[in-house]
């Protein structure tokens, strides 16, 4: 039985290489100023949809932070006892993001219906104009992450995360008005639990996709039938069998697999072939290969006669 060992590292970054911690630095400070504003006449004007919004909004800068320092994390070099670097600090950043978010979605509810149950005066006209300048930070940081999102996830994530949270604070706005026009407080909180449920929605989303990343599960883009059948189709491949593909982080996708050849390997340019395939057709940058020519299966679990 012969072994060949080969990782394919396709990272395709080209455009991802762009350093955008300037843009979380400014995203930083511009939302962090934001939710102080917002706590401040969050309180004074007594409105739990500026309350809610920035319960939101400090989970974006605990997010932000996150983010950037896995981004940092997921580009050093790999060491010793960290073979394959820090790639999946991001895929843990999400698992966190998911988990502070739910938290603070909680409380936010939970004063929400308080309100609901015992209303209290809001101060319409402080409310839209806070809201207001929400739209501007969140605007401003989402445009500063615009360049980058066709070409990675993460900061794709972050762009419609940022445009989100701009559509938000506009509905907080318009909620301020409406308590102006219609002198009804009942508003305010009402559209608080319209936002957690809609921050809900997309949490959720999130919650279940890095918990099934953190497990290494398949995926969710990937037909592993398709994949299997692709190593197959390769020339003298007779069967594949212990294929494992996982997220090696948010932006990066692994491989490993056996290849009973009985003919033997058919060298560096067959397995170089096999890389760019995977690469090409299944997004899969990181491959690993092994050749077996099936006369000796001894020490796998799995058969391969």
């Amino acid at each position: 039985m012969t072994h060949e060992h080969t990782h394919g590292d396709h990272h395709q970054h080209g455009h991802a290489q762009v350093d955008f911690g300037r843009a979380f630095a400014i995203g930083l400070v511009l939302n962090t100023g934001f939710v102080i504003v917002e706590v401040a006449y969050g309180l004074a004007a007594g409105s739990t949809a500026l309350l809610a919004d920035a319960g939101h909004n400090l989970s974006d800068v605990l997010g932000l932070v996150l983010a950037w320092g896995s981004f940092t994390l997921a580009r050093r070099a790999p060491t010793d006892r960290f073979t394959y670097g820090y790639r999946g600090s991001t895929i843990l950043a999400a698992l966190f993001n998911a988990l502070l978010l739910l938290v603070a979605l909680g409380g936010i509810a939970l004063e929400a219906v308080q309100r609901i149950l015992d209303p209290a005066p809001v101060a319409g006209a402080t409310v839209s104009l806070v809201a207001l300048v929400g739209i501007a930070v969140n605007g401003i940081t989402a445009w500063m992450f615009a360049g980058g999102r066709r070409h990675d996830i993460n900061i794709r994530g972050a762009y419609l995360h940022m445009l989100a949270d701009a559509a938000i604070s506009a509905g907080v706005a318009v909620s301020g008005l409406l308590v102006l026009w219609t002198g009804k407080s009942v508003i305010d909180p009402v559209t608080s639990l319209v936002i957690v449920a809609y921050i809900f929605w997309g949490t959720w989303g999130l919650l279940r996709q890095s918990v099934a990343m953190s497990l290494s599960a398949v995926p969710t883009h990937i037909d592993l039938a398709g994949v299997e059948a692709e190593l197959l189709a390769s020339p003298g491949v007779a069967r594949v069998h212990d294929l494992h593909v996982w997220h090696m982080s948010t932006t990066e996708i692994a491989l490993t697999a056996h290849l009973v050849m009985p003919d033997g390997s058919k060298g560096d340019a067959f397995l170089s072939d096999v890389h760019e395939r995977l690469a090409h057709n299944h997004a899969i940058n990181h491959a690993t290969i092994q050749i077996e020519t099936g006369a000796d299966c001894t020490g796998h679990n799995h058969s391969c006669g």
